[in-house]
């Protein structure tokens, strides 16, 4: 991975104006965030850059307001919430550049904390508008950026800034691509992929990166039913993508070229209805499969034969489940498979690193959520970079320290 400054590289900044861009785009219900784990991953920045005795002040989004003012969308709704994480009192200032943020400054002593509003009610936030990086970061001495969940974006507070001041990896976002060039930029061979959720639509991008990349691809899901049908085995009435199975061929394919194995499920559990527990459950043979049934899940035989397969590997990337895992009994094979992950990395054999909504609650089912190596909450920002794609966030931090 080429290099980007971190903390480390800063010299004394008692007194000095921190720039840093987090995530604070929290769930919300009734005024109160009901999930702070963005908040709890900047923790640490944000207090090292107090207690260094920086001025902090934090650049944060918070939904779409779509250049627009909205008093539900402005980030003083989450001030309460991130004190608590903090454990620090914070000022809110109601911009994000102009007199009212260099007044604040003025008050503000060395160590405080200053909250700017929500950078995406500026339109040239999103145009990632030359003209507003320069003048956010006219305030500040130097930008951290901490937010890897945003790193996809080219926006002034995420790419533009990095062209006005010296820019710097915050610890969660070190951490992040730590992790990811583990798992995929520089990786201990055998590599192994786990991709699941419904559609292979929505994962092209990954699943065609991924077979020159990994010498095991692992496909779950709805997804692999698609595959198993390009492979002319059918499906009943699972969920399957009929007009993709050419370009699942085609993967299949290149996967043979690129010397990858692709491993579908050969026994699966089947049923005539989807929901918990139902009384048409079995499991069968992936060829014996009925017109009135539908693939839920990845049947044990299957499961164990994948877990033989970790066992041979040294890293583990994983997005997606490997069943309909909101409903029991269809997450046997997600929770198994994870299990079988996190034993192995907790007895030093892998590297794990897992991301995505759906495999973040799925590990946390599974209740492995602390024996993988690293868990990714972005979500569209891990997905990019497992299609191999170039994050205009980080790439700023790169080409800011040439």
């Amino acid at each position: 991975m080429a290099a980007f400054k971190t903390l480390d590289d800063l010299g004394d900044v008692t007194g000095m104006v921190a720039l840093v861009r987090v995530d604070l785009n929290l769930p919300m219900n009734g005024g109160s965030a009901t999930d702070v784990t963005r908040v709890e991953a900047v923790k640490p920045t944000i207090l090292e850059l107090s207690e260094r005795g920086a001025k902090v002040l934090l650049l944060a989004h918070f939904g779409r307001p779509g250049g627009k003012r909205s008093s539900m969308l402005s980030t003083s709704m989450v001030v309460g919430d991130v004190e608590e994480v903090l454990g620090k009192e914070l000022m809110f200032i109601p911009e994000i550049a102009g007199p009212v943020v260099e007044q604040s400054i003025g008050i503000l002593a060395d160590g405080d904390i200053g909250l700017l509003d929500n950078t995406r009610f500026w339109p040239g936030e999103d145009t990632n508008d030359s003209s507003l990086a320069q003048a956010i970061a006219a305030h500040g001495d130097f930008f951290v950026n901490d937010a890897f969940s945003a790193a996809h974006r080219a926006h002034a507070s995420t790419e533009g800034i990095t062209h006005f001041l010296p820019s710097y990896a915050g610890r969660a976002m070190e951490a992040e691509l730590k992790a990811l060039d583990a798992a995929l930029g520089n990786p201990e061979a055998p590599v192994a992929a786990v991709v699941g959720g419904a559609k292979v639509s929505s994962k092209l991008g990954v699943l065609e990166n991924l077979v020159g990349r990994v010498q095991h691809l692992i496909i779950g899901g709805g997804m692999a039913n698609t595959f198993l049908a390009a492979r002319g085995v059918n499906v009943g009435k699972s969920l399957c993508e009929h007009d993709l199975t050419d370009t699942a061929s085609r993967i299949l394919d290149a996967a043979d070229h690129a010397g990858c194995t692709v491993h579908l499920p050969y026994d699966v559990v089947v049923s005539k209805e989807f929901t918990a527990n139902p009384p048409s459950l079995r499991t069968c043979n992936v060829h014996e499969v009925a017109e009135d049934e539908m693939i839920l899940d990845i049947g044990a035989s299957a499961v164990e034969a994948l877990a033989d397969v970790l066992k041979t590997c040294r890293t583990l990337v994983w997005n997606g489940p490997l069943g309909a895992f909101e409903t029991e009994p269809f997450d046997a094979a997600t929770v198994a498979l994870a299990r079988t992950a996190a034993a192995l990395t907790s007895e030093g054999s892998l590297i794990s690193v897992a991301g995505g909504g759906d495999t973040v609650a799925a590990l946390a089912q599974a209740g492995v959520t602390n024996d993988v190596t690293y868990i990714s909450t972005a979500g569209g920002a891990f997905l990019e970079w497992m299609e191999g794609k170039e994050l205009p966030g980080v790439a700023a931090l790169v080409a800011s320290n040439v």
